[in-house]
């Protein structure tokens, strides 16, 4: 019950900061806090997963809804927008499309969190020092405004500095650590009101009524403008809620499902639309607060839901006299906390590759240049850039020699360099290591011993670790190196082959091109097939050394 009641009051400052960072009515912050939550932690699959508003959910539902010409603080706009990302999200959960987030790497999503962050600084410069700073993108504003700081409000830029340093203080004690924003946003607002300071209040850009969310009809009208977006929108809530899981294990011990968390969140969006909510997933910082406090179970969230509803109904006017500052300083802790959280992530990726550091640069300089939908597409498409490229630079050939038997037992297989090219006579055993994408092929086809002069020679390919069903660049590979060792008067054998890609081998013909013996299957045993197919490829090597080149084996 505590535990629900502290997040529940987190998302106030938290919700309103969001919406109103993103143009929105900072009410609809509000109300994402409300039935999404309730909605999302009754059906969660991870259990402790608190579903609301995220500054990257709501910076992405603005771009969008501004990409198609459409008003932010139009309620039916935000209806339409939020239950089809519902609907997307039920979509991909339906489909078993869980293992898609697998395939956004972690520079991409470190390059896309941290420009997040910084959209969420610059978007609350203005409310923190009163001066909006100018520019075609946030990187430039963040300079044009500390190159301005002359022109910054004296009021306005103390409030939120004393804010800051509120909640720095609130922090440092660690039974107040989880809600130190809202004492923040409580000792700095009654700071306000006291002293009468003149600054901008919530109530001069929305009002908040003390009442529950009504019914909001989705404007239907809208839908054609915005399927993408909602793709768009939801691919970014699903990302973020994909790494709570792992973050948060299920106390009962029970395992998490990352469908059944889409599917989850698809009908908190259905649901929370119809009621005011702007689109929501699951909320790493929202389910920090929760475990913080002490949650337990999946009612945590469920609390947490319907005590914003009372606070709101109760105490919804006192809201609005929340100064803007108070929550432009909030934010600035927001931001500051999410980039310097991502501090080591940064670190790790400089440190990996200068692929995966220009995919995370280039990522984050899209997040703070482009609509951020367009960044999304970006981003997604620089993750499968790097699965393929790494991919194709892990495939390899590996030579496997096989030792004397000795007196204390018999020889083994040892490792080497694959050979230059293939000896008459001679038996030639290469392991392949990759998937078969066919990025890769010109590298293992360049690796493959050359075949001049190889008159009985055989080379055993082991190809354990193919897929059942690879590419068909594979098999035409296969093939052509298979026809050049025929016409030198060799043989190409298959090893370790799984049912699937034998079938598939007799079907397309290569199987009869290879001859009888030519595919062994896979064995239970480690190294049977390809002890099998050693003996026999020695056997038809000693029988056919002596055969002139071009005669069928």
């Amino acid at each position: 019950m505590t535990s629900g009641a502290v997040t529940g009051l987190f998302s106030i400052p938290e919700g309103m900061a969001y919406a109103s960072i993103a143009g929105f009515n900072p009410v609809a912050g509000l109300y994402a806090g409300v039935v999404p939550a309730i909605v999302g932690s009754l059906t969660a699959r991870t259990v402790l997963m608190v579903t609301t508003l995220t500054s990257a959910i709501a910076l992405t539902s603005q771009s969008v809804l501004s990409d198609a010409g459409l008003d932010p603080k139009d309620a039916g706009n935000v209806a339409v927008l939020t239950v089809m990302v519902g609907v997307v999200m039920l979509l991909l959960g339906a489909l078993r499309l869980g293992a898609v987030m697998s395939f956004v790497s972690n520079a991409v999503m470190t390059g896309f969190s941290t420009g997040i962050a910084l959209q969420i600084i610059t978007g609350v410069l203005k409310d923190a020092t009163g001066y909006e700073p100018q520019g075609h993108n946030k990187l430039y504003q963040l300079g044009d405004w500390i190159a301005h700081a002359g022109k910054w409000e004296g009021a306005a830029t103390l409030v939120a500095a004393v804010t800051v340093g509120v909640w720095a203080a609130s922090r440092a004690v660690k039974r107040l650590e989880p809600v130190a924003l809202l004492i923040a946003m409580v000792v700095a607002g009654v700071g306000v009101a006291v002293l009468g300071t003149d600054v901008e209040l919530v109530r001069d850009i929305a009002s908040i009524p003390a009442a529950l969310p009504s019914f909001s009809a989705p404007d239907l009208s809208a839908v054609p403008h915005l399927i993408g977006g909602a793709f768009s929108v939801a691919l970014v809530a699903l990302a973020q809620a994909a790494g709570v899981s792992p973050s948060v294990p299920n106390p009962d011990g029970s395992r998490s499902e990352v469908n059944g968390d889409f599917r989850s969140q698809g009908y908190a969006n259905l649901l929370g639309g119809l009621f005011q909510a702007l689109p929501s997933g699951g909320s790493l910082s929202r389910t920090g607060v929760a475990v913080s406090a002490g949650a337990r179970t999946r009612w945590a969230g469920v609390v947490s839901g319907v005590f914003l509803a009372l606070v709101v109904l109760v105490c919804g006017s006192l809201a609005e006299r929340v100064p803007m500052p108070v929550i432009g300083g909030l934010i600035l802790v927001v931001g500051g906390e999410l980039i310097w959280g991502k501090r080591r992530d940064i670190l790790l990726v400089l440190r990996t590759s200068w692929m995966s550091s220009a995919a995370m640069i280039l990522t984050f300089l899209a997040t703070t240049q482009l609509p951020l939908q367009q960044a999304i597409v970006l981003g997604a498409v620089l993750s499968l850039l790097l699965y393929c490229a790494q991919a194709a630079r892990r495939a390899r050939l590996i030579a496997l020699r096989r030792t004397p038997d000795r007196p204390s037992g018999p020889g083994h297989w040892e490792t080497a360099a694959p050979p230059a090219g293939l000896a008459p006579g001679s038996v030639t055993v290469l392991e392949y290591e990759g998937s078969s994408f066919f990025a890769e092929l010109p590298r293992i086809e360049h690796l493959l011993p050359a075949t001049d002069g190889a008159r009985g020679a055989v080379l055993v390919l082991t190809v354990r670790a193919l897929p059942d069903v690879p590419s068909s660049a594979m098999l035409k590979l296969l093939d052509r190196y298979a026809a050049r060792l025929a016409g030198e008067g060799g043989r190409l054998v298959l090893c370790g082959v799984q049912p699937a890609f034998v079938r598939l081998l007799e079907r397309s013909g290569l199987g009869r091109r290879l001859g009888e013996g030519g595919i062994v299957p896979a064995t239970p045993a480690v190294f049977g097939a390809l002890d099998r197919a050693y003996a026999q490829a020695r056997r038809w090597a000693a029988e056919h050394a002596a055969q002139e080149p071009g005669r069928s084996p």
